[in-house]
């Protein structure tokens, strides 16, 4: 050692002729004198030094040329004063005063400018009103791992599992409510001032600005205020964070690159951690999830359910676009390489409680159910085909469009063997729902249901390695409807006429398990119109025309594909495999099944194939199946009872001219 401390490592030259790191010690402190010298003189320094600042680079068009000449400052202010109205109660004038940042890294002086990463530290002047009581501040678009950071620091039960995903609970709720009754007005409004008085109480809240719908015509603009990380990073996942300039890139852009993005159409405010007032009325429990068409607003209180977020903009989804001529639907949706695009329609599995069939408002206490997946996320996503999207879609003049930018898949018995990119897109950025691990290893365990069988993983599509970016496909040559039959007697695959595919899609059938301590019940069917009741917001008859009339037009070919049981009713027979499904699935696609040989089987009336490549024949006609014949008859004119009744609520909506295609729809039913 040198006597002013300099340390002499080696000679000039190091390993494989690379130059040699020299070192210097000053002041206790070691330096690389390879670069230049790092002057910080906090670790909050040593940090701010970390975060490489970026600039905005969307392109401007048009009228928005004018935020061209606008200062990085009056472009904070304008973004802050617009989140600031969101958050503005009613009778509560403007609100609280909005900051970018968090409260545990704001500095002793907040009304500083920061000039490292300053969009999350700018503070604008904004009036104050007597709820103001103290700053709110706003993490704006946060990214996957900032998001990671607040998770885990202040949300109790998140972690970071083996594979990089952010596990976490959603409380005590793990499914969903179904916004199926009416409230006045009054009743919303005080649920409104509930929940923004709530968020607006706390220390931060997280911000997402995002676009509905990858149709660059018919985008919605949607703003999400929520006091959950976890909440941020599912809706980040699920929603479009692009606007129609970047609809050819796969990438998700920083926050400045939405600070044109203006008045959203549509506000939620998830409030879910507080209750709703139980003595409001149309209130029956401690949640509430409310939509206002008018105002354009969703409120939720009372539940952490990520996914009542997505299903509420799903239902908007539902009322503005038939209004535009375009169909909404919720299915699935790939396409092949030759440009055939196929729509898989089916009801999404998880276990809920049976009052959520019937109201909008989760009554707490009552019987649990399980409802059968009918396969429909995993069908779509197949790696044979480019997956446009797994859940929501829009069927217009052009084609069909993803509305969602994400996926929401169930992973209950997940495994790498049987759904191989649902699996490696569980990974850094996905948000797992509810699943159980390994307290050392943070391996996830997904056959356990301690938590809820309902356990769920979000993830961008762009996970997916075979994704279509951009979201959009011609219009569709197949649809197939999915049913999981608990009763196992309706076909593996069925071919639909026009009629026929009309009536299962009013039907929407899949089937429910009851479950007690006492061990499992009788299957039992249910019924959801369009494979959706809940979420749409016209007669059921409106969408099936729609549908019938594209179908028609575009001369694609309905299925009705069976995902359940064969050899007898759950409990006895056993589920169809889904290697032979995907068969099925294959031949749809390839189109050698729309050219086979068919024969009709009895009550349903429905057009069944002789033989399947790679499936057994013997199966593909469910009596073949059962041993006791008499049995099957009685379960069959069972479930062709239920289907009758369930259509009772139909019968007297006319559809087409003169109610023709009315008459035509009931024809298509059973018959017995």
């Amino acid at each position: 050692m040198a006597a002013n401390g300099e340390i002499k490592v080696g000679s000039a030259a190091g390993r494989n002729g690379l130059p040699k790191i020299q070192t210097a010690r000053q002041n206790g402190i070691c330096h690389d004198d390879s670069g230049p010298t790092v002057k910080a003189q906090t670790i909050d320094e040593l940090h701010s030094l970390q975060k490489k600042k970026s600039a905005p680079n969307t392109p401007i068009k048009g009228a928005q040329a004018a935020f061209a000449t606008m200062c990085e400052e009056d472009r904070q202010k304008q973004q802050l004063q617009s989140i600031s109205a969101s958050l503005a109660s009613l009778t509560r004038e403007t609100g609280p005063k909005v900051v970018k940042g968090d409260p545990a890294r704001k500095s002793e002086t907040p009304r500083q400018v920061s000039h490292v990463s300053h969009h999350h530290y700018f503070t604008p002047t904004i009036d104050v009103s007597d709820s103001a009581l103290k700053f709110t501040h706003v993490l704006y678009n946060l990214s996957p791992a900032e998001l990671y950071e607040q998770a885990i620091k202040n949300e109790h039960g998140s972690f970071i599992s083996s594979s990089g995903a952010l596990a976490t609970l959603s409380g005590a709720k793990t499914g969903r409510g179904s916004p199926n009754i009416e409230m006045d007005e009054h009743t919303f409004m005080v649920n409104r001032e509930r929940a923004v008085d709530y968020l607006n109480s706390l220390d931060k809240v997280f911000v997402n600005d995002q676009f509905l719908n990858w149709d660059p015509n018919n985008q919605i603009k949607v703003r999400i205020v929520s006091a959950r990380a976890y909440h941020s990073l599912f809706m980040h996942n699920m929603y479009v964070t692009i606007n129609f300039y970047m609809l050819t890139k796969c990438i998700r852009p920083t926050p400045e690159e939405l600070e044109n993005f203006g008045t959203p159409d549509f506000t939620i405010y998830n409030a879910g951690q507080f209750p709703c007032n139980r003595y409001t009325h149309y209130m029956t429990s401690s949640t509430s999830v409310d939509l206002n068409l008018g105002r354009r607003e969703m409120v939720i209180l009372g539940t952490q359910y990520a996914g009542e977020m997505k299903k509420g903009l799903f239902s908007v989804m539902h009322y503005l676009m038939p209004k535009r001529q375009i169909l909404s639907l919720h299915s699935g949706c790939n396409m092949g390489r030759d440009g055939d695009v196929a729509l898989f329609f089916g009801l999404s599995g998880f276990t809920t409680t049976i009052a959520l069939f019937y109201v909008f408002i989760v009554v707490d206490g009552c019987v649990f159910v399980h409802i059968l997946g009918t396969g429909k996320t995993t069908l779509s996503t197949d790696h044979n085909r480019f997956l446009i999207g797994d859940d929501e879609h829009c069927w217009g003049e052009d084609g069909v469009s993803n509305i969602e930018g994400g996926c929401y898949a169930k992973c209950i018995d997940l495994s790498k063997e049987k759904e191989p990119d649902i699996w490696n897109a569980i990974k850094f950025g996905t948000v797992l729902e509810n699943v159980v691990f390994d307290e050392h290893t943070r391996e996830v365990d997904y056959t356990e249901k301690t938590v809820t069988e309902n356990t769920r993983a979000a993830y961008p599509i762009e996970y997916i390695p075979n994704a279509k970016i951009p979201c959009v496909g011609p219009h569709p040559k197949n649809v197939i409807l999915l049913a999981c039959d608990a009763f196992g007697v309706l076909p593996p695959v069925s071919k639909l006429n026009l009629a026929q595919t009309m009536y299962h899609f009013i039907s929407g059938y899949t089937a429910l398990v009851a479950g007690t301590e006492d061990g499992i019940k009788e299957p039992q069917a249910t019924f959801s119109a369009c494979f959706g009741a809940a979420f749409i917001m016209l007669h059921p008859t409106k969408y099936a025309a729609m549908l019938a009339a594209k179908m028609q037009k575009h001369g694609a070919t309905g299925w009705l594909v069976n995902t359940g049981w064969s050899g007898g009713s759950y409990g006895s027979g056993s589920r169809i495999k889904l290697a032979y499904t995907r068969k099925i699935i294959d031949a749809i696609h390839s189109g050698s099944l729309l050219n086979g040989n068919y024969r009709k089987t009895e009550v349903f009336g429905l057009e069944i194939p002789i033989e399947v490549e790679g499936v057994p024949s013997e199966i593909l006609d469910p009596v073949n199946t059962w041993s006791n014949k008499k049995a099957y008859k009685e379960t069959l004119l069972k479930l062709a009872g239920l289907f009758k009744n369930n259509f009772e609520v139909f019968v007297n909506h006319k559809i087409g001219k003169d109610g023709k295609l009315t008459e035509e729809i009931l024809g298509a039913g059973p018959v017995f």
